[in-house]
């Protein structure tokens, strides 16, 4: 038993040292707050947690016998290692695939836009047309403004585009501004939190309570919606700066059925965050 309880140890530790470099990484690089919750990332990185540092050391405590045959021993582990490697492999990819570029003004929302929302083509267009704000592998999260083309006709197409499934003006980098340029657009789009979409009414409500506790007034035109893949955030501006003084996380839709779910979420929409931003 004490031969199995070392192998164990040893391979919850190379495990989880492997597991925190990938997703420490990812983190600190594309998805620190607040892309790490609008994207969802968690759930992947929940699998993740559950097959290289749970699933894999588990099986080596049932495999490692101090009497079984060295090659055999290698042969087992070298499996369970293999099967952890695939599954590493695969998260790391999808995080890196879905990885946050930009934080976009588009129209009346703010809208978090991941590496897989652009298409080869979009790109080469963006090379071509307007490379200073072009997505590249190595680019970090970058908050910008993406308004439609001044061209009615350019901006017709996008809108049927959307209208039929296709590609939004958010996944358009040639069409891309900086984002002091368009910050006259977003004072136009700021409302009270009551008049905000995406939140229930009771979201509203809580997230109101929120900002009074923050010093914030939530009847000010000073809230927009932030989305994503995953929840949305309430990003809360300086009326006269349009600097960001809070994003605040909802709590979860509570039905009637459903009163006593989501609490750790409840809690966590408690806690205030900040991120910086461009200044202007």
């Amino acid at each position: 038993m004490r031969f199995r309880l070392r192998a164990f140890g040893w391979h919850v530790l190379a495990s989880a040292s492997v597991l925190t470099l990938v997703l420490g990484s990812l983190y600190f690089g594309w998805y620190r707050w607040p892309g790490w919750y609008i994207a969802d990332a968690g759930s992947i990185a929940l699998m993740l947690i559950g097959v290289d540092v749970t699933l894999g050391p588990l099986l080596t405590l049932i495999v490692a016998r101090s009497t079984k045959p060295r090659a055999e021993l290698v042969r087992d582990i070298g499996i369970i290692a293999s099967v952890q490697i695939c599954a590493l492999a695969y998260g790391a990819v999808s995080l890196w695939s879905g990885r946050p570029l930009y934080y976009a003004f588009s129209q009346n929302v703010l809208q978090l836009v991941q590496a897989s929302d652009f298409s080869t083509h979009e790109l080469q267009l963006a090379r071509q047309q307007h490379d200073a704000l072009r997505p590249h592998w190595y680019s970090l999260p970058r908050w910008i403004w993406a308004p439609l083309p001044a061209d009615p006709e350019e901006a017709g197409k996008i809108m049927m585009s959307v209208l039929h499934g296709g590609d939004d003006v958010i996944a358009m980098p040639r069409y891309f501004k900086q984002w002091p340029q368009g910050l006259p657009s977003l004072r136009k789009q700021l409302k009270p939190v009551k008049s905000v979409g995406y939140f229930s009414p009771g979201q509203k409500q809580a997230l109101s309570e929120r900002m009074r506790a923050l010093g914030l007034d939530p009847t000010q035109d000073n809230a927009i919606p932030l989305t994503g893949r995953g929840p949305s955030v309430l990003v809360v501006f300086d009326p006269a700066t349009l600097e960001v003084r809070r994003m605040l996380v909802s709590p979860p839709f509570r039905s009637s059925h459903s009163q006593h779910l989501g609490v750790p979420r409840f809690l966590q929409a408690l806690v205030p965050h900040k991120v910086a931003i461009p200044k202007h």
